[in-house]
């Protein structure tokens, strides 16, 4: 585990409140992972097994071919993948090379299925934000 892993991880909002203790064990499933500029990163509609937290360069965000965002240093994209098999809902594409930290949905399921004190911290985000976009 790096201080530099943590660190991104804290500034996550599904890990908000997760001692650097608990962020430890999810930084160390972190793998790096360079794309090359003009590289589809994820694909809207494909399956999405991984989560991302860019370190460096940026990326377009496009919904059903539509410019919507741009990713960059410190963004992070993939955390529904974690938690819900569900299809991508955007494509991100490398603008420039594009360094990011992946997480793969079957090396974090075991940790939160046998750590529920993270388990409970990512629940009570997820419906904090729930609550949040309902209002």
């Amino acid at each position: 585990m790096s201080d530099a892993t943590v660190s991104l991880l804290k500034h996550v909002d599904l890990f908000t409140g997760l001692s650097d203790k608990e962020l430890g064990p999810i930084a160390t499933l972190l793998r790096e992972r360079t794309f090359s500029a003009g590289t589809e990163v994820v694909t809207e509609g494909q399956g999405g097994a991984g989560f991302f937290i860019v370190e460096s360069g940026t990326a377009r965000v496009t919904v059903g071919g539509k410019d919507v965002g741009t990713l960059g240093a410190g963004d992070h994209f993939g955390e529904i993948a974690l938690i819900a098999d569900t299809p991508r809902t955007a494509t991100i594409t490398a603008e420039t090379d594009f360094h990011c930290y992946g997480l793969t949905v079957w090396e974090f399921r075991p940790l939160v299925a046998s750590n529920a004190a993270i388990a409970w911290k990512m629940l009570q985000n997820l419906a904090g934000k729930l609550a949040s976009a309902e209002h």
